[in-house]
């Protein structure tokens, strides 16, 4: 399976992310034609505060039904183009919050995952900037794999990729590829994205594809900078793919092969013993 990670710039303007996100698939599936493409975290809004997030908000449908603009847009890429599309994560209004979520769909067009964020970014980072995601969003509490091209996928979004819990419970689920999509800080990020998915990558055995957000946005009259470097890793922990800065995309094919010699010649799940 060849999967390709889009790299956006998004803003506040939903729109204006959902025409970046259709020429930048477009421009990967004329380039390297992948079998899925892969979003950022809140690819359709990052910026702009509560009513900026509550403009991108779409109500998710029942199976079957119809959705609103981002959720369309992803099943009419799917479809159109006959791929598999992980949609990064769109804002999902609920009923009291929002939630941070994940939508897959098949080449028909069919939903068939839906994640919510489990792990929700509250922190000061370390140039001072308080984030508080716990304020507008909900958490949520289930673990979510799908299957693709023969590769069983397992979920998350950011911020969870610090949890590594969360990435072994993916593994013992069968789990030979996992998705972070991400609005990774770039003061963060310059010291611990790399780090921290290459390490799930190792630890699970998995391949590792992450889809992030890079530049600059606008929150609240403030500047803020996200570290993009989307990257995929294979599950000896090597960067077989990744971008540069700027928007873009980068590709690599998963490899079966890869992922069943790495669990024979260091079979660390058979050998747990604490957890």
């Amino acid at each position: 399976m060849r999967i390709s990670a889009i790299q956006m710039n998004q803003t506040s303007d939903k729109q204006a992310n959902l025409d970046q996100a259709r020429r930048l698939i477009e421009g990967a599936l004329a380039a390297d034609r992948p079998d899925m493409v892969t979003l950022p975290e809140t690819w359709t809004n990052l910026g702009g505060g509560r009513e900026a997030r509550a403009a991108a908000a779409e109500v998710l449908p029942e199976p079957g039904g119809t959705g609103g603009a981002a959720y369309e847009f992803l099943r009419g890429i799917a479809k159109g183009a006959g791929i598999h599309v992980h949609g990064g994560s769109i804002i999902e209004q609920g009923p009291e919050k929002f939630f941070n979520t994940t939508l897959v769909f098949d080449p028909t067009g069919r939903e068939i995952a839906r994640y919510r964020k489990i792990h929700l970014f509250d922190i000061t980072g370390p140039d001072g900037t308080g984030y508080r995601e716990s304020a507008l969003y909900g958490a949520g509490d289930a673990l979510v794999t799908f299957e693709a091209g023969g590769v069983k996928f397992g979920c998350t979004i950011c911020y969870d990729m610090r949890f590594p819990e969360q990435y072994l419970a993916l593994r013992r689920a069968g789990a030979e590829a996992i998705l972070v999509p991400s609005n990774f800080t770039l003061m963060t990020g310059k010291d611990h994205w790399e780090v921290l998915l290459r390490a799930r990558a190792i630890e699970t055995q998995c391949w590792v594809i992450a889809a992030a957000s890079w530049g600059a946005y606008e929150e609240r009259g403030a500047t803020r900078q996200v570290y993009g470097h989307s990257l995929i890793a294979d599950p000896w922990g090597h960067v077989v793919a990744k971008a540069s800065d700027g928007i873009g995309w980068t590709t690599a094919r998963l490899d079966a092969a890869v992922t069943a010699r790495v669990r024979r010649d260091m079979p660390v799940l058979e050998h747990r013993r604490l957890a």
